[in-house]
């Protein structure tokens, strides 16, 4: 059993490391299309509306699948009064406690609430409210239970980690 959820740690952790590496290229692509946007607009008196509403896309898509990684890198926000003075056993303690009362119960309930939100914008294929803009906001709002999966899967993975610390 022990071995079983190890591998399923690190099976969770090398997707969302992989999934991270392919997203962290779409800041750049912000800045660009975010650029070209500009440069349309003040040059050429033109507007964008599907390159602005791209930004809109690709920063939803961005921080939403590179919120698990963040996890796993213990880069996330972490108010440190305490937790800086402790030593490796307890900051353990208290990582797997945050993890079991926070982290997870919050990525579940996003979960479950994010469910019938998604399924509506499915039902009637939702799109941009702009006209010609990018008819696809039922598949961006997809990536919120994506992204709630994702983050419960590096949850769980998380805890594995501070329970068996020799893997």
């Amino acid at each position: 059993m022990r071995h079983l959820l190890i591998q399923t740690a690190a099976l969770a952790n090398r997707a969302n490391t992989a999934i991270a590496g392919a997203v962290r290229w779409l800041a750049l692509l912000m800045v660009l299309i975010t650029l070209a946007v500009v440069l349309l607009r003040y040059l050429f008196n033109t507007g964008a509306i599907p390159l602005q509403e791209s930004v809109v896309y690709l920063h939803g898509i961005l921080f939403l699948l590179g919120i698990p990684y963040g996890i796993s890198q213990n880069t996330h926000v972490r108010v440190d009064l305490i937790y800086s003075r402790l030593n490796e056993r307890q900051k353990r303690y208290i990582d797997i406690g945050g993890h079991v009362l926070f982290l997870i119960p919050v990525a579940v309930f996003i979960l479950i609430t994010s469910l019938p939100y998604v399924a509506a914008s499915w039902r009637v294929l939702e799109g941009s409210a702009e006209v010609g803009g990018i008819p696809g906001v039922f598949l961006l709002k997809t990536l919120i239970p994506v992204m709630a999966v994702l983050l419960l899967l590096q949850g769980l993975s998380e805890i594995v980690r501070k329970l068996v610390p020799d893997q």
